[in-house]
C-alpha cells in the first residue's frame, strides 16, 4: 500500500514537501520522497543532482543519466531533483561528490542512514524558521 505523503515527516520534523514533478520522482512516482515497506532501498533523500554526483553513481553501477523508458525513468541532468537512495547519497558524501539536499523534501527516514549534520552541510533550501538548524 502506498503511503500518503501527508503522513510523512521531513528531516526537520515538518511535513514532507514535494521533491519534483518534472521529472516525476519518488519510489511511488508521486513527486515526494515517501517510503514504505516496498521501498527497501529507502529512496528518501531529495537530491539536486550534479555532474559529479551523476558520474560517481554511474561508476558505482547506478546509472541515473541514461533514460530507461521501460521503467518510466527519463534520465537525469545536473540540476534535476530526484529522490535518491539514502545509502547512495551517503556513499557520494563520503567520496566528496555529494549532491545538494532539499531538507524540507527529504524524508525523516533518511536519518536512519545519513546523519542530519551531513544533510545540513549540503542543504540547498533554508527554512523560514532557521532556529532548528542550530
Amino acid at each position: 500500500m502506498q503511503p500518503d505523503p501527508a503522513d510523512e515527516l521531513n528531516v526537520l520534523g515538518g511535513p514532507l514537501e514535494p521533491c519534483s514533478t518534472d521529472p516525476l520522482t519518488g519510489f511511488y512516482r508521486d513527486g515526494h520522497c515517501t517510503s514504505g515497506p516496498e521501498d527497501v532501498g529507502s529512496h528518501t533523500v531529495c537530491a539536486v543532482v550534479s555532474t559529479e554526483f551523476l558520474a560517481l553513481q554511474r561508476e558505482l553501477g547506478n546509472d541515473l543519466s541514461t533514460p530507461r523508458p521501460e521503467y518510466g525513468f527519463p534520465g537525469l541532468r545536473p540540476g534535476d531533483r530526484w529522490c535518491v537512495v539514502a545509502t547512495r547519497w551517503l556513499q557520494a558524501y563520503q567520496a566528496g561528490a555529494a549532491a545538494g539536499v532539499v531538507l524540507a523534501s527529504t524524508n525523516a527516514r533518511a536519518l536512519e542512514v545519513v546523519p542530519l549534520a551531513a544533510l545540513r552541510r549540503y542543504a540547498v533550501d533554508v527554512p523560514d524558521d532557521v532556529s532548528g538548524l542550530g
